[in-house]
């Protein structure tokens, strides 16, 4: 008995099977014990000068035992989530662009769109004069010549965490 050559056909993709490998989602992991540390999960942006930024700093987790395990697997600047399993934290970093944007834009969430002749910018969802994100635009067009988004998130102050994508 002879069988012709297996042909999984379209099915392989709908149970995931392509043969790409799946893309890295963090740059750094580790494990830690961080006993007495309080809530199931956090996130921080660790800075150069050593300064940690949690997401939500009402929720008095010490950040500093997730910072230090990474310590030597990635550099600053970069963002952090650790999640509390049953004996341990887990962490993940990824490492992120922080920028200095003066004069400052305003709010906290800024999405600046070039089809290559026009911006279109959004303050904190809402849509806003173009000019006032002169210094994104500046930064992004260095690096994108053509159409391209660009994301800032407000770090603290004057810094912004920088994500400038090719369209």
């Amino acid at each position: 008995m002879t069988l012709g050559p297996l042909d999984p056909g379209q099915h392989w993709l709908e149970a995931g099977i392509t043969g790409l490998a799946r893309q890295r989602e963090w740059d750094a992991v580790v494990s830690v014990e961080a006993p007495g540390a309080d809530g199931d999960e956090a996130g921080f942006v660790a800075l150069p000068d050593d300064r940690l930024l949690a997401d939500d700093p009402a929720s008095g987790i010490d950040l500093a035992p997730f910072a230090a395990a990474l310590e030597g697997s990635i550099d600053r600047p970069y963002r952090a989530f650790a999640v509390r399993r049953p004996e341990i934290w887990v962490v993940g970093a990824s490492a992120v662009e922080a920028v200095k944007l003066e004069p400052d834009p305003g709010g906290r969430d800024l999405e600046l769109i070039s089809d290559g002749s026009s911006l279109t910018l959004s303050v904190d969802g809402l849509p806003a004069d173009p000019s006032r994100a002169d210094a994104l635009a500046r930064i992004a067009s260095e690096r994108e010549t053509g159409a391209y988004s660009a994301a800032a998130h407000r770090l603290d102050g004057e810094l912004w965490e920088l994500l400038v994508l090719a369209l």
